[in-house]
């Protein structure tokens, strides 16, 4: 007859193979922070360009002081844009931010491409103060650069301009969020009118 045997079997040492993975996953985390990029792309603001305009828009009504005008101040940002990942970036958007003396931020708009003949229409003095420009959904692969300028346009008048606390550019990337660069202080304008006063703008 057997004998019973109640021994247990030695248990497998769990510690030594625990360590062997976490001192792997160091490695590998080491291995990418050390090839991986911390910044995702550089922005320089190469060339800035600012034109105001002040448009009156003529009231139908005899009474006086009835006539409405509109400030509009478009800036003209000439970038040079780099990218900084071992991945290619895709450029989704533009947009600006303008923070007046008083503290108000003011947002801004891009001009799309097809907007662009319109505005140098509407705005002669804009076409011979730009360049080609940089376009939504370029590509920029991986150490590769673009260069191109981008049209913001700001409801603000020069003066806000001349007395911002800052203005910036801000580049939304379709997979890497928004990269914001500032633009220089300086570039100040004197009011341009546009129309001249009494214009119909209707």
């Amino acid at each position: 007859m057997h004998e019973l045997n109640f021994s247990q079997p030695a248990r497998r040492n769990i510690l030594a193979p625990v360590l062997i993975a976490f001192l792997l996953l160091g490695i590998a985390i080491a291995l990418l922070l050390r090839y991986t990029p911390h910044t995702i792309a550089e922005v320089k603001v190469v060339h800035v360009a600012v034109y105001p305009a002040h448009t009156v828009f003529k009231s139908d009504t005899i009474l006086v002081n009835r006539d409405r005008a509109q400030d509009d101040l478009y800036a003209l940002i000439t970038v040079n844009m780099s990218d900084q990942l071992n991945l290619p970036i895709f450029i989704k958007d533009f947009t600006g931010t303008l923070v007046g003396a008083d503290g108000t931020s003011i947002p801004g708009t891009a001009a799309q491409k097809d907007d662009l003949e319109n505005l140098y229409t509407v705005f002669p003095a804009l076409r011979s103060l730009s360049s080609s420009p940089l376009l939504r959904e370029t590509l920029i692969g991986p150490g590769g650069t673009a260069d191109g300028m981008v049209l913001l346009h700001f409801p603000a008048s020069a003066d806000t301009w001349n007395h911002r606390r800052s203005a910036s550019l801000n580049v939304d990337l379709y997979h890497q969020g928004t990269i914001s660069v500032d633009i220089p202080q300086g570039n100040n304008v004197s009011p341009a009118v546009q129309g001249g006063e009494g214009a119909d703008k209707r």
